[in-house]
């Protein structure tokens, strides 16, 4: 145990760094969604104008309120928004703005951006990017008191005969895959450490830990399907390498998860209900 400790206690722990492209693809297309929902709704206004004003006089005007309030909320929304993902800090309501990129703003971007010839792995990339910035905007000063390190199975080298789906702290500590690396830093900060086959387990094991945060390794599909489930739990999600193609013998970078660690380990993620 204490030989396996020492193999990555001398991980230099870089700074997170927004990736500049994923972050400009995401505040394009927000604003360029927002725009055409401003469009579309002052379309809807002035088309049937003359109508309503033949059914009450008052009725133009009441019409003009919602939609001027609706976009107005629009408007000030992404401004936060932006100016959080600028800032790297909270200004207001980050947990709330999360929900709304992660319910109701991604889903659309993912429609214009494919109207536009962006491709879906971009926009998820992005996704994967933004959310990162909003959980670490509004997690910043309380320590969690239970995380989870969620893993693909896809990082286990593949002729390996231990299975670790059931308990990863079986590894054998071969060194042939990013396992051994990932049990000594679970043990290191007393954390929990599950691989999971895919998102039903992944969403049982979540389910079992009940944690307060949940640093998660996947793909981009799995990763973005994955923060929208757990939602509102804050996931920092980290992006798999793929050297042999999807879903066989991935790996990830092991300095971004200790550097994920470290930061919930001094920060705030832990939900109201944990501080009573």
């Amino acid at each position: 145990m204490q030989d396996a400790e020492t193999d990555i206690v001398t991980i230099s722990v870089p700074n997170y760094i927004m990736s500049e492209p994923k972050k400009r693809i995401f505040i394009g297309l927000i604003v360029f969604t927002v725009f055409l929902i401003t469009a579309v709704t002052v379309g809807l206004y002035l088309i049937p104008y003359i109508g309503l004003r033949n059914i009450h006089p008052l009725a133009p005007r009441i019409v003009c309120i919602t939609m001027g309030t609706v976009i107005g909320a629009l408007i000030l929304g992404v401004t936060l928004l932006i100016l959080t993902l600028v800032r790297g800090r909270e200004i207001v309501l980050a947990t709330k703005l999360r929900g709304i990129v992660i319910e109701v703003l991604f889903p659309i971007m993912v429609v214009v951006g494919k109207l536009l010839g962006i491709s879906k792995e971009k926009i998820q990339q992005s996704f994967v990017e933004v959310n990162n910035l909003l959980v670490r905007a509004k997690c910043s000063d309380i320590k969690p008191k239970r995380i989870l390190l969620l893993m693909p199975h896809c990082l286990q080298f593949n002729d390996c005969a231990i299975k670790i789906t059931s308990d990863a702290y079986k590894c054998q500590a071969c060194g042939k895959c990013k396992i051994k690396d990932l049990v000594v830093l679970a043990k290191k900060h007393d954390v929990h450490l599950s691989v999971a086959t895919g998102g039903t387990l992944a969403r049982r094991r979540v389910a079992e830990a009940k944690p307060h945060a949940i640093i998660a390794v996947a793909c981009e599909r799995d990763l973005t399907s994955g923060i929208q489930d757990a939602y509102p739990l804050p996931v920092l999600g980290i992006l798999n390498d793929r050297p042999y193609g999807p879903c066989f013998n991935t790996s990830v970078d092991i300095t971004k998860v200790a550097e994920a660690l470290e930061f919930l380990a001094n920060g705030r993620c832990e939900p109201r209900d944990a501080q009573r």
